[in-house]
């Protein structure tokens, strides 16, 4: 739910829900991301959503159903909206992953300064969230590209033990797990292809004020790949063969930043699934992608823009970025 670049100052049932299967379904799912689904109440300096679908997770797979069939696994209570789980199933998310337990499902709220770069936790609410042990299914532990949304490292770390060895392996995390779970964020970190976070977390990370030397920092301790996001001064990719710089896709009405650092991983996670590779070229192009898909997604609240949006509208503006940024 955590957009980039921004500063911020029981016991369970399950239940499969078989009826959200994706259509779509096959023995071998080539992407497969665990995280969290939520309700939010957001405010800006213009507007207000009150339990606005959320999540990291959900923000994810959104976005990278522009590319491929993205297999999800999270918890959420029996509050949990069914036309929220059938419209990710209409969008092509395999949602056999999301299990359904008794109690009430996460909730987040968030105030945004008019300047959308300083945002207030207002409440946090884990309900289900806190007792979550993520289950992947057994269709899903031979997917190829796997991403570790935010939560904590020892949750990330149990799912990644439930795949069976993965092409690529990325994750996301936030400043909180590097303040109260920092040795076991080391040691994801050591587990995985590719790290995404943002400036203020890689500062934090490292010690570094430098960002370059920073994502040097990072990538000496495992990861082949990392990311660095700069909110609306764009990011920048590091690792085997590759360094590339992408600025911010140029938005003229913000409307709400929640979930863009989100969108931005599944874009890019979605465009590398697709390639079936991790060529630097494929990266450099991942990372235009998922600038576009961060880009609609803070267009308007939840899933308000990027839940409207078609592959052809995410083609015509990767195209038009390229002309921005092209010699």
């Amino acid at each position: 739910m955590r957009a980039s670049g921004i500063t911020e100052q029981s016991s369970v049932r399950p239940n499969t829900w078989p009826v959200f299967n994706s259509p779509h379904q096959s023995p071998s799912m080539s992407l497969l991301v665990i995280g969290t689904l939520a309700y939010d109440t957001v405010e800006t300096a213009f507007d207000k959503r009150d339990n606005a679908l959320g999540g990291s997770a959900m923000y994810f797979s959104l976005a990278s159903a522009f590319y491929t069939k993205p297999a999800l696994v999270g918890v959420v209570g029996q509050d949990f909206r069914e036309e929220d789980l059938a419209m990710m199933r209409s969008k092509g998310v395999d949602c056999t992953g999301v299990e359904q337990v008794d109690g009430k499902t996460f909730r987040w709220g968030g105030r945004y300064e008019p300047d959308w770069n300083t945002r207030h936790t207002t409440f946090t609410e884990l309900n289900v969230l806190e007792h979550f042990d993520p289950k992947v299914p057994e269709q899903s532990r031979n997917a190829k590209f796997v991403f570790l949304a935010n939560a904590a490292p020892a949750v990330q770390a149990r799912a990644l033990d439930q795949v069976d060895a993965p092409t690529f392996v990325m994750a996301d995390t936030m400043n909180l797990w590097l303040d109260i779970a920092l040795d076991d964020l080391k040691g994801l970190i050591r587990r995985i292809d590719g790290l995404i976070l943002n400036d203020e977390e890689a500062r934090m990370l490292t010690g570094e004020d430098n960002l370059i030397r920073a994502a040097q920092q990072v990538l000496g301790m495992g990861p082949r790949y990392v990311i660095v996001k700069k909110g609306e001064h764009g990011a920048f990719l590091m690792g085997e063969g590759v360094h590339f710089a992408l600025p911010a896709y140029p938005v003229s009405t913000v409307v709400d930043p929640t979930g863009a650092g989100d969108c931005f991983a599944g874009g890019f996670m979605g465009a590398v699934a697709e390639a079936d590779s991790i060529e630097p070229s494929v990266l450099r192009r991942a990372m235009v992608h998922g600038t576009i898909t961060a880009s609609f997604c803070v267009q308007g609240f939840s899933v308000e823009d990027i839940g409207s949006r078609t592959r052809a509208e995410i083609d015509e503006r990767y195209n038009e970025l390229l002309s921005i940024v092209t010699v």
